[in-house]
C-alpha cells in the first residue's frame, strides 16, 4: 500500500494538468449533513491578546525576534483540559471542531520533526494537537485541521520580508516553502489519522489541496476546495457544500480587551440562516492562554447548545427548501430524503410560555397526510396552566397554509424564552409563488 501511494503521488505529480483531484462525492454530502461545526484559533500571542499572527506583518525587527524567541517560553496552558472541552463542545451540538495546528506565524501546536518552533518547546511540553483530537474523538466529534500553507517564520528564516502579499509567500512560488509544508502536512495526516476535515488558509493552496488527496482521499477540504466566506453569510443559497465561518466577537483568537461580543441569539440566527441557505456555520472560539475557554463564550456556547438540544433536528441532516427560503421573520430548512419541512420562526419577542401565535405560510401546502408538532414540545401540556391545551393545528386555506402553535416548554425561569421556536412540518407540498 505504501508503494502504491508513493508511484501514484509521482504520476500525479507529473500529470497534474490531466488529472485534477476533487473532494469525495458521498463524504461531502456528509459534510452538509453535520451542519454546526466550532473552530478554535489559538497560538502564542494569545498570550499578548493580539490579532492571530497578523502583528508580524509591518513589525520591526525587534518586535519579530522577541515574538519568535520569546512567546514560546511563556507559553503554559496548564489549565488546558481537552475532554472538558469536548464535552462542551459536544453539549453545544456541534458535530466537528477545526483546529489551528499551525497559523501563519509558522508555530505548530503538535510534536512536529519540522521545526522547533513548536508546542514541545514551551513550558507546557506536551503535543496540545494529540490531547485535542483524542478527546474529540472519545465524544464523537469530527476532527478537522486548520493549517496555513504561508508561515512567517519559514519567510523570516529565508531572509524574506513577512507578508501575506508577496510572492514568495506563496507556496505556488516558493518551491522551499511548499516541499516544507507537504512535510508538516504529511506528518499531521500520518500522526493524527483519520482526519475528516482540513481548512487551508492561503491565497494560494492547489499545489497543497492535490497533496492532501493524493495522501488521504477521505479528507474533505473546505477552504481550498469549496466556497468559505469569513465574517459574512451569502445573500442568497448556494449550491452544494459551503461553510461559513465567522467569530463570536471581533477577533479570532482571544481578545481580552475592547472586545464586543454577539449575543447568543444572534448566533442562534445566524446558524438558522446559514443552514436556511444549504451552508455548514463554523463559529469560531479563541481560548485563553492558560487554556480555558473565556466565559463569555463558553455562555454562549451553552446557550447554543440548550436551542440545539430541542431544535437540532431542523439543523442537521437538512437542505433548503426548493421554494422560498424566508419569509418575514421566518426561515426554512427539509430534511434531506422526506418532505418534512421546518419552519424556523425568528424575532418574536416576548412569547410568554403557554400563549399562541398564528403565522401564514406561502410557499407550502398540507396534503391529508400532514402532522405539525412544536420541536421540543408534547403538545400535550403547560406547565401549571392545566385548562391550556398547547395542540398544534393548522388551516390550509386557498393560498395559504396557517398554523397555530404555543411556547409550552418552559425552558427558563421567568417562562420567556428569546430564541426561534422550531415548527415541523410531515407530509407537506412545496409551492411556488
Amino acid at each position: 500500500m505504501v508503494k502504491f501511494r508513493f508511484i501514484f503521488i509521482l504520476v500525479f505529480t507529473a500529470s497534474s494538468v490531466f488529472s485534477q483531484l476533487k473532494n469525495n462525492n458521498r463524504l461531502e454530502e456528509d459534510f452538509m449533513d453535520m451542519g454546526f461545526g466550532i473552530f478554535v484559533h489559538w497560538s502564542i500571542d494569545s498570550q499578548l491578546g493580539s490579532v492571530i499572527s497578523h502583528s508580524l506583518v509591518g513589525a520591526s525587527d525587534e518586535y519579530v525576534n522577541r515574538y519568535f524567541n520569546e512567546l514560546p517560553k511563556t507559553f503554559y496552558p496548564d489549565k488546558f483540559d481537552a475532554d472538558e472541552w469536548a464535552r462542551l463542545f459536544k453539549i453545544s451540538g456541534a458535530e466537528y471542531v477545526v483546529f489551528t495546528t499551525k497559523h501563519h506565524n509558522g508555530f505548530c501546536m503538535w510534536d512536529t520533526d519540522t521545526t522547533d518552533f513548536n508546542i514541545m518547546n514551551t513550558p507546557y511540553g506536551k503535543d496540545i494537537t494529540k490531547e485535542l483530537f483524542d478527546a474529540l474523538r472519545k465524544h464523537g466529534l469530527k476532527v478537522g485541521v486548520y493549517f496555513s500553507p504561508e508561515d512567517f517564520n519559514f519567510l523570516n528564516k529565508q531572509g524574506n520580508l513577512i507578508s501575506r502579499k508577496r510572492e514568495m509567500s506563496q507556496i505556488t512560488e516558493n518551491s522551499q516553502l511548499l516541499d516544507y509544508d507537504k512535510k508538516q502536512v504529511k506528518e499531521l495526516v500520518e500522526k493524527f489519522s483519520p482526519i475528516d476535515v482540513i481548512f487551508f488558509d492561503a491565497f494560494e493552496t492547489e499545489p497543497i489541496v492535490q497533496y492532501v488527496h493524493a495522501l488521504d482521499p477521505n479528507i474533505v477540504v473546505t477552504r481550498g476546495e469549496m466556497e468559505t466566506p469569513e465574517q459574512n453569510i451569502p445573500n442568497a443559497a448556494l449550491p452544494g457544500p459551503w461553510e461559513t465561518c465567522m467569530t463570536m466577537g471581533t477577533q479570532w483568537q482571544y481578545k481580552p480587551t475592547n472586545e464586543t461580543y454577539k449575543s447568543g441569539t444572534e448566533l442562534i440566527e445566524k446558524l438558522v440562516e446559514i443552514r436556511a441557505k444549504g451552508g455548514n456555520f463554523l463559529m469560531n472560539i479563541g481560548p485563553k492562554p492558560n487554556g480555558e475557554i473565556p466565559i463569555e463564550q463558553e455562555e454562549r456556547l451553552r446557550e447554543i447548545g440548550l436551542w440545539m438540544f430541542v431544535n437540532n433536528e431542523s439543523i442537521k441532516n437538512v437542505r433548503t427548501v426548493p421554494t422560498s427560503i424566508k419569509d418575514g421573520d421566518m426561515w426554512f430548512t427539509k430534511d434531506k430524503d422526506d418532505n418534512t419541512a421546518y419552519v424556523l420562526i425568528t424575532g418574536q419577542k416576548d412569547w410568554f410560555k403557554g400563549f399562541r401565535r398564528n403565522f401564514l405560510l406561502k410557499n407550502m401546502k398540507a396534503t391529508k397526510n400532514t402532522n405539525i408538532s412544536v420541536l421540543g414540545q408534547n403538545d400535550l401540556v403547560v406547565e401549571y396552566w392545566p385548562e391550556n391545551t398547547p395542540t398544534s393545528r393548522y388551516i390550509q386555506h386557498k393560498d395559504l397554509l396557517e398554523i397555530s402553535i404555543s411556547r409550552a416548554q418552559r425552558l427558563y425561569n421567568d417562562k420567556v424564552w428569546p430564541n426561534p421556536i422550531v415548527v415541523k412540518i410531515t407530509n407537506v407540498e412545496f409551492i411556488n409563488n
